[in-house]
């Protein structure tokens, strides 16, 4: 068996050692003699690990008990609109930041709930997005119940570098592609959530921090399973929650742990982006980055080759030298390193010498 170097920008890569352990414990799972999927989850076990793993999330992330972790289902386009349906509706209002294709998104279905405003709007003519606003470049809508951001741009290759100042307003913010790549101060947003497929492990659970008085401002009549407060009042089990996501989760997040956490992940990452991007600026324009330089992504690696056909033989190169998934984003074309943190500094470094030997072979 061999592992190839995974760039998926999601489902990405999960951690050897997290499916290993995964692997050991398939057919029998804590002495049940059943796997983590089969036990109940109104067991004592399986409920065990489930708030253990909402203990594990608030340490990583630094973060007391008046944050409430939820663990939902559909993935971040879930939270575009659950999120404006337990706070906005007649006459109320909110703040979309938009960056990307993502961001978009969310603001296309916070519409449907209440008026919205863009202190910033970074789409450029084409349907491009290449920058993140500056702080004062925000303009605030004052009666706004919350701000809204995406803080990585898995399409476009940006990253907001700083967390923007609000005035006092709640700060929400999807960190789907960024979560848990580096140190943050979690603690300066009333709400943060992020599909697992990236940096947590698989797809099929949302992991979301809601702070005790931004939940209570919450609506209360709302469909069940769309009600923040229900998730809190029920632990996330008001129905059979996603067992196995939550489980390779929390195997994920000691696996975090137990390699130094974020500030260990943050030090490996700044080096894996920076020898990416210095491959990408040396090669005299034959690799092109697609994003401005202080707004790049460490996650993302967006960037060209001189020609699409070039791209294309890429791709396939790095497929057939066991690099996969490199291929740019249907809308952007190009090439798309998504370096989350299961791609190791050694894998980056192997990309590095592969993209020289490629660049050397192939002339523009």
């Amino acid at each position: 068996m061999k592992r190839v170097i995974n760039y998926s920008a999601g489902p990405a890569g999960i951690p050897v050692e997290v499916l290993e352990q995964a692997q050991s414990e398939m057919l029998d799972w804590q002495g049940t003699g059943c796997s983590v999927m089969e036990v109940s989850h109104r067991g004592k076990e399986y409920d065990a690990l489930h708030m253990e793993t909402m203990d594990l999330f608030r340490e990583l992330a630094g973060l007391g008990k008046e944050y409430n972790v939820l663990f939902t289902t559909g993935g971040a386009s879930t939270q575009f609109l659950m999120l404006p349906m337990n706070y906005l509706g007649a006459g109320k209002e909110a703040d979309y930041i938009a960056t990307g294709n993502w961001s978009k998104a969310a603001i296309k279905e916070a519409k449907r709930y209440g008026k919205i405003s863009m202190p910033a709007n970074m789409e450029l003519e084409g349907e491009r997005f290449v920058a993140i606003p500056k702080q004062g470049e925000l303009k605030l809508n004052p009666a706004a119940e919350y701000v809204h951001y995406t803080s990585n741009n898995t399409v476009e290759g940006t990253e907001w570098h700083y967390i923007p100042d609000v005035k006092g307003k709640p700060l929400v913010c999807d960190m789907s592609s960024d979560i848990f790549s580096r140190p943050v101060d979690f603690g300066r947003f009333s709400m943060i959530y992020a599909g697992a497929q990236k940096n947590l492990g698989p797809s099929g659970v949302t992991v979301v921090a809601i702070k005790d008085d931004f939940l209570a401002k919450a609506h209360d009549d709302l469909p069940t399973m769309l009600s923040y407060k229900v998730f809190k009042e029920k632990f996330s089990m008001h129905n059979t929650p996603p067992c196995f996501s939550i489980y390779i989760l929390n195997l994920t997040m000691k696996w975090l742990r137990k390699n130094g956490g974020l500030a260990a992940m943050g030090k490996i990452n700044e080096q894996k982006q920076r020898l990416l991007y210095t491959a990408v600026d040396a090669s005299k324009g034959y690799f092109k980055g697609t994003a401005d330089v202080d707004s790049r992504s460490w996650m993302n690696i967006d960037f060209k080759l001189p020609t699409p056909e070039l791209d294309a033989k890429f791709v396939a190169d790095a497929k057939a030298a066991g690099i996969v998934q490199t291929k740019g984003y249907r809308s952007m074309g190009g090439i798309r390193l998504s370096a989350y943190n299961a791609v190791s500094l050694k894998d980056v470094e192997t990309t590095v010498q592969f993209m020289e030997d490629f660049k050397s072979r192939n002339p523009a």
